[in-house]
Parts: C-alpha cells; structure tokens; sequence
C-alpha cells in the first residue's frame, strides 16, 4: 500500500498525536553544552534514557492503535484481517527501532523520510510469516510514520540552532580544503595568466585539426578537426589478466580509454607501433587542456598546461636535452614566456607533460633523454607525464623505477575501424560518400583489406585509396604504399586538371627518386627531421642526373615537393619532416636496396628504429636480394648472445617474409624453421612479439595435447594476439578442458576478434567454472544474450552502452561484479534487479558521487568495493545487511565524519582502505568486529598505534606503502588476536615485538 493511500486512510491529525507520544518535549538550546556531544535519537525518544515517559509496553499499544485506526476505514482492508496481531507486533518492534539508531534529529532530517524508513527496518528484525500484502503496508506506514517522525524534529528549537551549527562545521571544513587547494596553487600575477592565455589559445589552433592523407577534393578541406577526427583507441598493461586477482580493481587500471590514461597514473610511458596514433594522442590531450570544452572523461585535464616535446625537434641536432625555460622554444614555439613562467606552473603541479618519439632519437642518446626526465621528475611533483615509444624501443623496466605505468595501445578493433571510415568519409564530403558502405562491406568480408586496416594511419590511407581508385584496392602493404605514392606524388593533381603553381611537371618515379634521398639521409643519420637548407642541398645535388628534373630549377623543384607531395611538411620554419615516419621508413627501404647497402642493414637489424626499414627493403628486393637479406637475419641471430637480441632477429626475419614478393621455397622454409624454435614462447612478453609474425605462426604452433600448462597459457596469448580471424579455430581448440589461466586468456582474447564468430566458436562451448567474463563493447554482450549465456563472474569495460548494460545484467544476473562506467553522472539502475550478487566492485573514475539506493536490495551483497563516495554517506551502507567485506580504494580522504559514519557498519569484518591518512581516525572511533584490515597510506610513519586503538579484535593485517619505506610495526603488539601480518613496498622493523605466533609475509 503506498503511503499516500495510508494518508487517506489515517489522517495527520490522528497520527500526529500518537506519535507524539513517542517523542520527549522539547528542550532549550542546540544541545552543545556537556562536551558538544551530539543528540542522539536514542535521547528523543521517550521509551529510552533518563527521561523515559514511556515503556515497550506503551509504544506497541501506540502501534496497535495505528493499525487499528488504519485499517478501519471504509474500503478494502489492506491487509488479511487475521494477520492483525501480527502486523501490530511488528510495527512496534520497527518503531522501537527507532532508539537504536545512532544519528542525531538533523542527520534523520538530512536523509529523508523514506531513507529513515528503510534504517527503522533495517534496524528491526525482518518480518516473518506475514503475507506480501502485510510486508506492503507494513514498509507503507513506516514511511508514513517517519514522515510525521521528522515533521515533529523539524518543529523542535533546537533543530535550527542544530543545522546552523552543522552548516558551520560543514563551511569550515570547506573552506580548510579550498585553503589547502589555494596553498598548492601559488598566485599568478596578470602578466603570467595573460601569457598563459595567449599559450593556451595558440596551443588548440595549433594542435586542432589533422590532415586527411591523400584527399584534395572539391568539396572537403585537407585538414578536419580534431574533435570530430579523433578515435579514442584503448591501451592495455604489459600482461594480460590471465588470472582473478583478488583486487579486479588493479587489473582494471590496466586496460582503460589511452586518453583517460592520465587520469589514473600520473606517469605513463605508452607505446604503440608507427601510425598507431600516439602523436595524434598528444595532440588530443594538449588541446583537451589548452580548451575550455572538453569531451566527456577529459575534465581531469582542468587547470593543466601541456609542454608538448617532441624529442625530434628537440635533439635534431644532437644538443642538450632543454630546461623548462626553454621548452617552448626548442619545440618551436613562436610565443616568448615571462621569466620563471614554465617553473612556476610546474613547480606548482599543474604541467602535463608530454614526451613525443623515445623512439624517434638514436638509442644511444636514449639513455642520456632517461637522466634529463629523472632530472624534471626529482625536480617538480605533482605534475603529469606521458611518454611515447615503439613498442621496442626501450625495454619493459626502462621508467619502471620512476613510477611510470608501462602501457601499449591496443590495435583498433573492428568497431573502431568501421568508425573510423564512417569519420573519414563524412569528413572526405559528398564525393566520398557513395563509397563509405562499400569499403565496409570490404573490410568485413575480404581478408586482404581487413588486414591492411589495422591503425589509424593504414585506416586512412585505405580510405583515400579506395576512393582515388572508385572501389579497387590493392593487396598487400607494398602494393598499398606505391599506390598512396602515385596518388599522393601525380595523379590527384593531374586528374583534376589542376594547374601546378611552381611549374613543375614530374612523374611518380623521379620524384620518388628524390625524396628516397631525403628518406635515406634521414634514416642513415637517425633522425626524423632536418635543417631546410640541407634539405634543399641534398635535392640540388640530386637534381642534374634526372632527366626530367634536370630542366628546372633545384628550388623550384623542392618548393614542389615540399608543398604538392604531400609527403613533405614543414614542422618549423626552417625544418622539415616526412608526414608520417611510414613513409619516410619505406622511401629509405627503396633506397637502401637501390643502393644494395645490405650491410647497411644487417648492421642495423637490432636497432628498433630500423625494423620497419628492412621489412620493406625484403618487399622491394628482387628475389636473390631478398633471398640473401633473409639468410644475413638468420646470421646474425645465430651470432647474437642475448636472448633478446636472437628474439627480435629471428621474428624480424620471419615478419619480413610476409612483406616479400618471391623468395624460394628452401629459404622460406629456412626461416619458418628458425621461428619455431620460438614455439611456444617461453614468456608473455615473447608470445606478443611472436603474434607480429602474423597468421603463418598458426601453422607453427602445437596443438593443446602436446602443451603443459604454461606452454597451452604461452601459445594461447600468442594466438590471441593475431589479429585474423584465421586464429579462432585454433583457439577453439583450447576452449574444452583447459586450466583456468588459459580460458581466461582465451575470453580476454573475445576483444580482438569478430564477435559473433569468437562467440559461437570459443564462449559458447567454454567452460565456465570461476571464470571471468570481460565484456568491453555492445556486440559481445549482445552475443551473451544470443547464446543464453549466463557467466556467474562478470567484468563489463565502460565500452558497454546504458542499454546493453541492462539487457545483460537483466540475462545474466551474476553473483560477482566488476562495473566500469566512465560517465559524470552514471546510470547504475541496471543493478536493481540483481537477485544472487554478492561481490560488487565499482569503477566510476569520473563520478564524484553515487546512490546507494542503486544497490539491488534483493541480493546477498557481502563484498563491496568503490572509489567514489555514496551520495548518502557510508553510513547509509548499513542497509546491506549481509555486507561483510568493504573496500575503498582511491576513494576521497577519510575524513572524522567518515570514520564515525563506518561505526554504523556493524555488520562489517573485513575493511580495505587506500591513501587513508591515519590522523584523521578520531579517538572515539572503534570497530571492534573488523577481523581483517587492508591499509594503503603514503606516510613514512604511519600511526599504528591508532589502528590498534580503533581496531582491537584484529587478526590480519595488510599493510602497503611507498617502496623503501621503514616502518616501525612494534606497535601492532597490542593486537591480542593478531595472527598474520603482510607487507608490501615496506621494510618493517619492530617485528621481535610481536608475538611467534604472527606470520609475517613481505
């Protein structure tokens, strides 16, 4: 029955008196005297404490006359006549409830009648026995009588002066943080925040748009912009979560949106392969700062200023690596800083750094570009970093021992592809349009298409292709490169009809012969860019010996390369750059076999920066020269000593022949036969190496009955990491009697490939048994709903739509959840009709707040675990009465309120806190019931001695801090019942303290 029919069955004017009854009268002041101590509602009812007027006895005969009153009103009775005595009995335990809650009238005000209701039955035993109808209008006059409850503390005197006093308290603890906030944030006088303006503005015009590669059309620019361009791609930790870890939270930071990456780790070093879009990730991420709209997730670039770096621009000429006072200048910024500007803003914590290209300078002043940023990390904190590389640029520990988070972009899915060229062609205008479907429809059922789409940069060149031919493509990455060349180098301008403003007239082949020089020089000197004037001298030189060139003039001829190529840019006013390394890799490739420097590259074969390079040299050999390159590879893995080095050698080799036009059977099978010396691989790090071979090293992995369990886990990743479609039969074999680490892997593995296929060949016949299920995009949870699967263990990525997230859930109803959701304001209402969950955790990065009221009421919720804070405080958690085990990590501060609130949880034993500051823990503050305690601080002294104090009946304790910090734990002898103590990043001292019957686990 809902309360507002109650209201017409038993008036204001008969309840109110009744209730009354159970209420002492009013009392002057706000009750602050005596200590300050809060009142309590235990101190305003009249059946508890000193002033008790009446007894158990009366507050049920007050409940029967309710009932009484309630029910004899004309109409239908709300409830079966022979439960009468039953719902009355029930309704005055609910009301005596009301004593035992621990709040005072303002807190009961603040949470609301029907949030009042629910802790007076929370606080009550549950009804038993009674019909739905009973349980009904039981729930309907508790909300009923707590409306009128709290009408009556709103009538108090006190209850005014009361909220003044918590509006004060509430006020200055605001002001005390917006104190801490200003002290962090120096005072910039007019002349700097004008400066900063200024900087701001150039750095989003500057960073706003990218060039469409190959299109000069009618009807589109060349450039678009880069809000309207820009595809967030996702990027992922170094190792799959093969496992359940026991915290899912970690295992989620591992794989996230590459643009939120920063919003989680304030040091990032991410890698990704050319054309994979890391430099177009700065340019994102500077303009997301430097603008004042930013799209969804990217607030927490607020108030930063990006230094963009590209390193080179910064060591073009070999020099010394800049200080902050010349960041701007060495990156090529027009706009003169006022003196001490950049160490203001980074001093001050508000500088995003971004370090484009480790890969892009010679290894050798690799380590020398490590020390300059070790020097600028112990130099200022607070600050954000990302770092951008080749995948094998630098090895896995390189930032490791500076706090840097080692990502990879992941390779765009198929969604991501198919948005993509959705972007492109709208952007590409009305020309391009007819074409948009069928290049869908190509990338979905062709193989050689799909295969050349696989990063922004291939995505992009397939599109103006597939336009500039009317619908025909060409087959394989050599044929897609001298097709972008001839287009880019003379048919666009020619079969427009467009008159060339320098001049000149060059076929493809000449100007390819001179700007390979420009590609070789580059390449031969390790570097990406070179000064103007020796550009023009290297083209100069070249200029006499062609024939067709040879009749204009050196200037005029590179005036038109630069400008009408569209290969060439100008970074800076006296620099130039290839467009994209791609191109500068392949024209350099072409040159060396041109030149037949085959030692050239041999010499080179272990420098990262050069694989690309002789991938290509073996597509542009003829067959005896591919055939001798591929022999010196297999050479000099033999003669390399590190293992790492043989690695990279021998999947080089085997990657080049996939680039190779004709090479003999007796040499292909040579290599093939050196790369299954690699199989399986022995480590993930090697099975995602050997994944770039591509599909060919399905024919040389083993089968599950000839693997052990680390071999199947090895070649499974290995598998996964193919991106074809060609890899699922292979991983289907796994899908049946596999251990647990391996079908993890495999539905890892589901992102990768097409959803429908993977689905109906590997989920579907998986077995489930403690098995987690990643969903990350619509299409596999549609496909869960499809097949009628239904994982009792379910991680679902913020890529799922509100729609999707209910429909699964809905399907599913899981005992075990991990949600990720990346909005403002999230829709959690998916979770209400969850009947058999247990153990949520929350990811809600970008969500200050949510409800708890969202929680599904009808589940056994014992584990819980979030970041951001419940709307109504934890306290409100008291309603989940089964919930045992809570965790918060990376929640805001704890602060007093905050702990007292957790007293509430009485139901709680085991509690999980991150970067919690102990001295916030008041000393009235125990928890007696908490068994098992998780502590994350950054303090180098953390205080034990209050966590004794506040939780006495402990058994374990987790302990987790800064690495190298010494903590003196001989404090934690005062827990009697301590049997367990872990420690992680701590060197512990005081343990002779503790009793022999602890175990101490480090």
């Amino acid at each position: 029955m809902e309360p507002a029919l109650i209201g017409t069955r038993l008036a204001s004017a008969a309840i109110g008196p009744l209730l009354k009854k159970l209420l002492v009268s009013d009392g002057p002041g706000a009750g602050l005297t005596g200590g300050a101590r809060a009142v309590r509602l235990s101190s305003l009812v009249s059946f508890r404490g000193e002033k008790r007027t009446l007894t158990e006895k009366d507050v049920r005969k007050l409940a029967a006359a309710l009932v009484e009153r309630s029910g004899s009103a004309p109409g239908e009775a709300p409830f079966p006549a022979d439960e009468t005595e039953a719902v009355a009995h029930t309704l005055g335990t609910t009301l005596l409830a009301l004593g035992d809650l621990d709040m005072d009238d303002v807190q009961a005000v603040r949470l609301g009648h029907r949030t009042l209701a629910r802790r007076l039955r929370a606080a009550a035993p549950a009804p038993d026995g009674l019909s739905t109808d009973s349980v009904l209008y039981l729930d309907s006059m508790t909300e009923w009588a707590s409306l009128h409850i709290l009408e009556f503390f709103t009538q108090r005197s006190t209850f005014v002066a009361r909220s003044l006093v918590e509006q004060t308290r509430g006020q200055a603890e605001l002001i005390a943080k917006v104190d801490a906030v200003l002290a962090r944030t120096p005072h910039v006088d007019a002349r700097h925040a004008e400066f900063e303006r200024r900087y701001l503005a150039h750095l989003a015009k500057k960073h706003g748009s990218l060039t469409i590669y190959g299109i000069d059309l009618h009807h589109s620019a060349k450039e678009w912009p880069l809000d309207v361009a820009y595809l967030s791609l996702e990027a992922a930790g170094p190792a799959e979560p093969t496992t359940p870890a026991p915290v899912r939270q970690e295992l989620a930071k591992t794989h996230l949106r590459a643009d939120h990456a920063l919003a989680r780790h304030d040091k990032v070093l991410l890698r990704g392969l050319a054309g994979s879009g890391k430099t177009t990730l700065v340019q994102w991420l500077t303009v997301s700062a430097a603008s004042d709209d930013r799209a969804d997730g990217m607030a927490y670039l607020y108030g930063r200023i990006p230094f963009v770096l590209p390193l080179r621009t910064l060591t073009r000429h070999g020099e010394r690596l800049p200080g902050p006072d010349r960041f701007l200048s060495a990156a090529g910024c027009p706009l003169t800083a006022p003196e001490g500007w950049a160490d203001r803003v980074l001093a001050a914590g508000r500088g995003l750094v971004l370090v484009d290209g480790i890969d892009e300078i010679p290894e050798t002043e690799r380590g020398r570009a490590r020390e300059w940023l070790r020097d600028l990390l112990s130099a200022y904190e607070g600050n954000r970093w990302l770092v951008t590389a080749r995948p094998t640029a630098v090895g896995n520990d390189w930032l490791a021992r500076d706090g840097f988070t080692d990502l990879a972009l992941s390779p765009m899915s198929r969604t991501e592809v198919a948005t993509f060229v959705r972007r492109w062609h709208r952007a590409a205008g009305p020309e391009a349009e007819p074409y948009e479907q069928q290049l869908l429809d190509a990338l979905r059922t062709t193989e050689h298409v799909a295969q050349l789409a696989t990063n922004p940069l291939m995505c992009g060149l397939v599109c103006a292709l597939h336009l500039d031919r009317r619908g025909y493509l060409p087959r394989g990455r050599k044929a897609l490169y001298e097709s972008a060349l001839s287009m880019l180098l003379s048919r666009r301008d020619r079969e427009r009809g467009m008159t060339n403003p320098y001049g000149i007239d060059l076929d493809a082949a000449p100007q390819i012969q001179l700007v390979q020089r420009l590609a070789y020089w580059l390449t031969r000197n390790g570097r990406l860019q070179m000064d103007r004037a020796h550009a023009e001298s290297v083209i100069a030189e070249a200029v006499p010996a062609m024939v067709e060139a040879s009749a204009h003039a050196p200037d005029r001829v590179f005036a038109h390369l630069l400008h009408r190529s569209g290969l060439l840019c100008e970074p800076t006013a006296d620099t130039i750059e290839f467009v994209h390394r791609t191109f500068q890799d392949y024209l350099a490739a072409k040159a060396l076999v041109d030149h037949w420097d085959i030692g050239v590259l041999i010499d080179h074969a272990k420098d990262d920066t050069w694989e690309d390079v002789i991938r290509m040299a073996v597509g542009h050999a003829r067959p005896h020269e591919c055939a001798e390159i591929l022999r010196e590879l297999l050479k000099a893995a033999d003669a390399a000593e590190d293992r790492r080095d043989q690695l990279r050698l021998l999947i080089l080799a085997a990657t080049a022949l996939n680039h190779a036009t004709e090479v003999t059977p007796e040499v292909r099978e040579q290599v093939l036969a050196r790369a299954a010396e690699l199989v399986p691989p022995r480590t993930a790090d090697e099975a995602r190496e050997l994944a770039t071979v591509g599909r060919i090293v399905l024919d040389l992995l083993p089968g599950p009955e000839e693997l052990g369990e680390e071999e199947a886990l090895m070649a499974v990743t290995t598998a996964t990491h193919i991106p074809s479609d060609a890899a699922i039969p292979y991983l289907a074999r796994f899908a049946r009697g596999s251990t647990l680490r391996v079908r993890s892997q495999l539905v890892w593995g589901w992102q990768r490939f097409d959803a429908r296929a993977y689905a109906e060949a590997v989920i579907a016949v998986i077995d489930p048994t403690d098995l987690h299920f990643t969903v990350v995009h619509d299409d596999q949870a549609a496909e869960l709903v499809r097949l009628g699967i239904a994982p009792d263990r379910l991680e679902i990525g913020p890529g799922v739509s509100a729609e999707a997230l209910r429909d699964l859930l809905a399907a599913c109803d899981p005992h075990m959840l991990f949600l990720t959701r990346e909005d403002d304001d999230p829709d959690l209402t998916a979770l209400a009709g969850l009947t058999r969950l247990d153990t949520l955790t929350l990811e809600l990065p970008y969500a200050p707040f949510w409800r708890v009221s969202d929680l599904p009421s009808e589940a056994p919720l014992r584990m819980l675990a979030f970041g951001s804070w419940p709307e109504e405080g934890i306290g409100a958690l008291r309603s989940a009465s089964l919930l045992r085990d809570l965790t918060l990590w990376d929640a805001h501060a704890l602060t007093a309120h905050d702990w007292r609130e957790a007293t509430l949880l009485t139901q709680l034993r085991q509690l999980a806190v991150a970067n919690v500051d102990l001295d916030t823990l008041p000393e009235d503050v125990v928890l007696p019931r908490i068994s098992e305690l998780v502590v994350s601080t950054h303090d180098e002294t953390p205080q034990f001695e209050k966590v004794v104090r506040a939780f006495p009946g402990l058994r374990e304790v987790a302990l987790f801090s800064a690495a190298g910090h010494e903590v003196d734990v001989a404090s934690l002898a005062g827990l009697e019942g301590l049997t367990r103590l872990h420690a992680d990043g701590l060197e512990l001292t005081g343990t002779e303290h503790l009793a022999p019957t602890v175990r101490i686990l480090t």
